[in-house]
């Protein structure tokens, strides 16, 4: 009986060619984990480009409103809701005191006077006196003593910063509505003023402190119309002498 030669060339060249498929098999394997890798980096790093490019492509829509009295044109202003609380503050500040300056009641006039004083600094103060006094002859005690009322509606505040950085000027427009006494039709007007105000030292007076508890004051005060509109001779207004609720 003939032996069979073992076949080592054979199993040599399976032996082989099972370790090049296994080689092959494992370098796919890692070429399909580098892929699924880049391909997860890709996505990531394209969301987190989404994310931070989001404000840029933000769309703010604003509304333009015209004035149908005087065909005045401005931005009507959106609430942020992120103002800061001072400036919150100083715009409240600012509206009221146009609100309860700009305005005139033989009711309420004395009352007023005091209010208003409560917010002005020693030398606004002297002139406010002087504007009011019954020797002037655009005082409103003088201009409306006919009994014709004033009332103001603030539309709207703006604060400007200086080129020094001081951030102290604030710009109010208003609405002054005159309404003549028995009658029923208010005559408007816009207006515009420009504010220099501060804050300082809280006033001792307790009366002083129930108007204005955290030391507000109108450092300087000017008003003027947005439109030329005709003013009679007693409402004209004194060069260099602020202008109040009759003007």
């Amino acid at each position: 009986m003939t032996a069979i030669p073992f076949p080592e060339a054979y199993f040599r060249e399976a032996q082989s060619w099972d370790a090049d498929r296994l080689a092959q098999f494992r370098r796919n394997t890692r070429t399909a984990w580098a892929v699924a890798a880049a391909g997860w980096i890709c996505a990531v790093s394209c969301a987190a480009s989404l994310v931070i490019l989001m404000p840029l492509k933000r769309v703010e829509p604003f509304v333009i409103r015209v004035d149908n009295s005087t065909g005045i044109v401005d931005v009507a202003p959106v609430l942020a809701g992120h103002a800061t609380p001072e400036e919150a503050v100083t715009r409240y500040f600012l509206t009221h005191y146009i609100t309860v300056c700009e305005r005139f009641n033989y009711s309420t006039a004395e009352s007023d006077y005091e209010e208003c004083g409560a917010f002005h600094s020693a030398q606004r103060n002297q002139a406010w006196y002087a504007y009011w006094s019954a020797t002037n002859p655009a005082s409103p005690l003088n201009v409306h003593k006919d009994g014709s009322s004033v009332r103001a509606q603030v539309k709207s505040v703006s604060f400007f910063t200086r080129a020094s950085g001081l951030a102290d000027l604030a710009q109010v427009r208003y609405v002054k509505a005159v309404r003549q006494p028995g009658g029923p039709d208010e005559k408007t007007s816009d207006w515009v003023s420009t504010i220099q105000y501060v804050y300082a030292e809280p006033s001792k007076d307790p009366k002083t402190r129930r108007w204005n508890p955290l030391g507000f004051k109108i450092v300087d005060f000017h008003s003027e119309p947005e439109v030329l509109i005709d003013l009679p001779a007693s409402t004209s207004g004194v060069a260099g002498a602020p202008r109040g609720p009759g003007q």
